[in-house]
């Protein structure tokens, strides 16, 4: 999106999340002339549902804001493959 970013991102140590967030926008600032808002929103996702429900709003907001027809045409998409644990 042009104006703000979402993200599904998981800390291990949740102390860690708000300066990570904040030397993130720093340097996206500084690279690509981003002004961003101060703080951001966080939400706790509990269940695999309330995952699954967020990864859904996410992928559709650009069809939501005209940017794109599907959530496929929103280049803008990184998803991580599967990974053994």
């Amino acid at each position: 999106m042009p104006d703000h970013w979402h993200a599904l991102v998981a800390f291990r140590d949740i102390s860690r999340m708000e300066k990570t967030v904040k030397d993130w926008k720093r340097y996206t600032a500084k690279q690509a002339g981003i002004v961003w808002q101060d703080g951001f929103f966080d939400h706790r996702l509990r269940s695999r549902q309330s995952t699954e429900e967020k990864w859904r709003y996410i992928r559709l907001n650009p069809v939501r804001r005209g940017l794109a027809l599907t959530p496929d045409d929103w280049p803008y998409v990184w998803t991580p493959k599967e990974t053994a644990r």
